[in-house]
């Protein structure tokens, strides 16, 4: 038979063993976004739980949406050319030429637009 741990008493270990947790209140929605889809939840429940100053955030519950991420034509993703061009100053078209050429890789654009 299992023993049940009390909240309390569970708490008082996470803190001996130097962890936290706290909830996010009021959280509306959370998206997540890679090179390919974009995940979005609606109504989450979040959890930070702080471990040797590491924070990890824990979501869940929600209604989940998951689609493909946005390209242009050129296949360089629009908020790759906006980062590239905040990061370097230069405009959005000089940036996304530079992504091109750079064959999609962030760090490569901004060094080659930096060098001129």
């Amino acid at each position: 038979m299992q023993r049940r741990v009390n909240p309390r008493e569970a708490k008082r270990m996470m803190q001996r063993m130097g962890m936290s947790m706290d909830s996010v209140a009021d959280v509306e929605l959370v998206v997540i976004k890679t090179s390919s889809k974009e995940i979005t939840i609606e109504a989450p429940e979040v959890a930070i739980l702080e471990v040797q100053g590491q924070k990890i955030y824990q979501v869940t519950g929600g209604k989940i949406r998951e689609k493909a991420a946005e390209r242009k034509s050129s296949g360089v993703a629009e908020e790759d050319v906006k980062l590239v061009a905040d990061q370097t100053g230069k405009n959005m078209e000089e940036a996304r030429k530079a992504l091109e050429e750079s064959k999609g890789d962030l760090a490569k654009a901004i060094l080659l637009l930096q060098s001129k």
